[in-house]
């Protein structure tokens, strides 16, 4: 009798130890949040604009250089909530980072600009062009590339897109296709 309880007990150990690993094996349930859900990824089409050797390396360079660059960031703007992170130039005459004290934060320079043949351009190489109404299309060539302007409303937006595309002319900022599918 007492073989029979051991061999009950180590059953129930090796069905405790399957349940277990099934509940391993089981994909961990999300837990409740209250965000909003990240809206869909904006389509995403190749650039048919044709560039030359240079200008692709230049777009390259700048791109690595931008990477590789200081934050700038006014002075003492993450102590003072009412500052801006947004630049201005140190003029204080104790000031620790107008005098370039390494570990106050960079200064804006020269040396650190972008190659002047690609300065203002978009990183596919087009010329940006803000538009505010579908007759701002017409004349444009097609070395330009449009981006339709934060304050112009859904309809006419797709107004623009409309003629944008029989003009075959680039919109960098599309409205999202997924969202209604």
């Amino acid at each position: 009798m007492a073989e029979n309880d051991v061999e009950k007990v180590e059953a129930k150990a090796e069905e405790k130890a399957e349940v277990e690993a099934k509940e391993q094996k089981k994909a961990p349930e999300k837990p409740f949040t209250t965000k909003k859900p990240r809206p869909l990824p904006r389509p995403v089409e190749k650039s048919t604009l044709e560039l030359d050797e240079e200008t692709r390396r230049l777009l390259n360079a700048r791109k690595a250089n931008k990477a590789s660059l200081p934050k700038f960031h006014r002075i003492d703007a993450h102590k003072k909530k009412k500052l801006a992170l947004s630049w201005r130039k140190p003029r204080g005459h104790h000031c620790k980072m107008r005098r370039q004290i390494k570990a106050k934060g960079s200064i804006v320079k020269v040396g650190f600009g972008s190659p002047a043949a690609v300065r203002g351009l978009h990183a596919s190489g087009y010329e940006e062009v803000l538009v505010y109404r579908p007759e701002d299309v017409h004349g444009l060539s097609k070395r330009q590339a449009i981006r339709i302007a934060r304050t112009v409303g859904r309809k006419k937006q797709e107004e623009i897109e409309k003629v944008a595309k029989e003009l075959n002319i680039k919109v960098l900022n599309p409205l999202n296709a997924f969202e209604e599918a």
